[in-house]
């Protein structure tokens, strides 16, 4: 399931703005401009929208572990694979808009 997200190392504020290749009940699998090492703790704020919730659209937040971390593709994109280990749904106001946010980056780098 590819859908936007915002991950945020747990050691640092910033928040990077990326796709998920995949994501289930256990774990999420995305990409980074930058290498994390196995273990690293990482928080993913993501929203599921009306076509997978069947309902209105769900912000979610969860804390992840790194368990694998793939070699940077040609794009110098690095693959990272975590393990769910805590989650919360979130009322919108509660975070921001990043599907917002990643729709505008798109359309100002095309």
């Amino acid at each position: 399931m590819r859908l936007p997200a915002a991950v945020r190392l747990s050691s640092e504020r910033e928040e990077f703005l990326t796709e998920t290749q995949n994501v289930s009940a256990r774990g999420v699998f995305f990409y980074l401009d930058r290498t994390l090492a196995e273990g690293t703790r990482v928080d993913v704020t993501m929203t599921f929208p009306p076509h997978i919730t069947l309902t209105d659209a769900v912000r979610v937040r969860f804390i992840a572990r790194v368990v694998r971390v793939e070699s940077p593709l040609p794009s110098a994109r690095v693959g990272v694979a975590a393990v769910i280990e805590e989650y919360e749904f979130l009322r919108s106001s509660q975070t921001p808009d990043y599907l917002g946010e990643i729709r505008k980056s798109w359309k100002a780098s095309n």
